[in-house]
């Protein structure tokens, strides 16, 4: 009888942690991500976005957002802001994506990512999708989830949390340490 219980606790404190439930995203480091094409915004104008064109200058951070002007949504878009040099200086850039439509990312673009970095338009939730970004609880909009993609295409790193917190630090770390020579890892 006692073990059923003590199951139960650890069940209990790992889902408290964070440990347990659907916080693992699909694409696992070292898998090949989905390469997109996207119409994205940058400073209020629209452009197509390729992943591939941006792998080819370096690392890129692809991070999923619910709803551009949501409260955390827009925190989270303000971090990456403020963090973009930092990730320019490793060779890295950033996309947000979300499922919002393009003329309201373009809005979003100006003011919550000041002009700094791209936010691509997912209405038909096919980035998403490739991406295992959807939240399950509300299928309308993407899950709180970056990942690290590293020049070859594949995951270096993956950070899965409602909260907007902590992702620009983690992004912005693990991109550090796929900047950093392979003798000293």
């Amino acid at each position: 009888m006692a073990r059923p219980i003590l199951a139960r606790l650890a069940l209990v404190s790992a889902m408290a942690a964070g440990l347990a439930g659907p916080a693992r995203a699909a694409l696992d480091i070292g898998d090949p991500a989905p390469r997109f094409t996207a119409n994205a915004a940058l400073g209020g104008k629209t452009f197509r976005y390729s992943l591939a064109d941006a792998l080819a200058k370096g690392p890129v951070v692809v991070y999923f957002f619910p709803a551009a002007d949501s409260s955390d949504c827009s925190i989270e878009a303000h971090a990456f802001a403020e963090a973009i040099d930092q990730f320019a200086a490793l060779g890295a850039s950033v996309i947000g994506v979300s499922a919002d439509d393009i003329d309201t990312l373009a809005k979003f673009s100006v003011k919550s990512c000041q002009s700094r970095f791209p936010v691509a338009s997912d209405e038909s939730k096919t980035v998403i999708n490739g991406f295992d970004a959807l939240m399950q609880t509300r299928p309308d909009f993407a899950n709180r989830l970056s990942y690290v993609i590293a020049p070859n295409g594949t995951v270096a790193y993956y950070y899965q949390n409602l909260n907007p917190d902590k992702h620009v630090e983690r992004m912005l770390n693990a991109v550090k340490a796929l900047a950093r020579p392979a003798a000293s890892r």
